[in-house]
C-alpha cells in the first residue's frame, strides 16, 4: 500500500475519532444534567424546575467542553 493511502486512511480515522469524541461529550454532559435534574425534582418535589435548570447547565457544560477541545486543536 502506498504511503499516501496509509496517511489518508490515518487522517480519516483520526477525524472519525474526533467527531465521535464530540458526540460523546455533548451527549454525556446533557444526559448528566437531565438525570441530576430529574433526581432532585423527585427528591425535593420541585418538578419541572430543577430538570430545566440542570438541562441548561448540562448544555452549557457541553459547550464549554467543546470550546476547550477546540482550543487544544
Amino acid at each position: 500500500m502506498p504511503h499516501d493511502t496509509k496517511q489518508k486512511r490515518k487522517d480519516l480515522l483520526r477525524g472519525m475519532v474526533f467527531f465521535s469524541h464530540v458526540g460523546i461529550i455533548i451527549a454525556s454532559c446533557v444526559l448528566i444534567g437531565v438525570l441530576a435534574g430529574r433526581f432532585l425534582d423527585r427528591r425535593l418535589g420541585t418538578s419541572p424546575w430543577l430538570l430545566l435548570i440542570f438541562s441548561l447547565v448540562g448544555t452549557a457544560a457541553a459547550f464549554k467542553a467543546l470550546f476547550d477541545l477546540a482550543k487544544k486543536k
